[in-house]
């Protein structure tokens, strides 16, 4: 996705909603916008408003607004619902989630969980119309690497690479190193702790 994903955070703790503010912001590989929300009320309105893709809320204020009335308010049949968990929660209201962050959950296994749900459904398919050529490039570039040194180092001409790389752009409508990065670690041809190292090397 290439432009910043808009998350509605809906939390009532002042406390627990600037905990996970401070998670938020420091997923550095998810360009996002959050909005902070504090009961149904400014919820709906939010929806109206922001029209979000994301929604990260206290089950608790979903008992009063079912997660079906908030998708079909928000206008977003792709809306993505995530519990809040905070507390032991009856885990039949928490199947009805796109996915769940737990409060004892490690700043990369949310940016994991988050990271899963903000790629495209579409990008699965066109994961396969890429050929091992363009996966050796994207691992390049998220590296850091320039068109000549991917060049150098793949045998190719720094045209040829380039014309890789606008195909890759065509079949991903992936425009930015962020959202390659994002691409790279979901559809693993990375590891996120390579990213966190720079030791990026091709998986495939």
């Amino acid at each position: 996705m290439s432009h910043p994903v808009k998350i509605v955070l809906v939390e009532p703790s002042v406390i627990l909603r600037n905990g996970i503010l401070a998670v938020l912001h420091r997923l550095n590989t998810i360009q996002m916008d959050v909005f902070e929300v504090t009961d149904s009320e400014q919820l709906k309105n939010s929806l109206h408003w922001q029209k979000p893709d994301m929604l990260i809320l206290n089950p608790s204020i979903a008992c009063t607004y079912s997660l079906l009335q908030i998708k079909k308010e928000s206008g977003n049949p792709q809306l993505k619902c995530i519990a809040l968990q905070n507390s032991l929660s009856d885990n039949s209201i928490l199947k009805c989630y796109d996915e769940v962050i737990s409060m004892y959950d490690s700043i990369e296994q949310i940016n994991e969980k988050l990271t899963k749900l903000i790629i495209e459904p579409e990008d699965e398919k066109r994961h396969e119309l890429l050929t091992v050529r363009e996966k050796e490039i994207i691992v390049c570039v998220i590296n850091g690497m320039t068109n000549k040194q991917i060049a150098d180092k793949l045998h190719l001409s720094s045209h040829t690479i380039i014309s890789h790389r606008r195909n890759i752009s065509s079949k991903l409508q992936i425009h930015s190193t962020s959202g390659l990065t994002i691409y790279a670690i979901v559809n693993k041809l990375v590891e996120l702790n390579e990213i966190k190292t720079g030791e990026i090397t091709n998986k495939e």
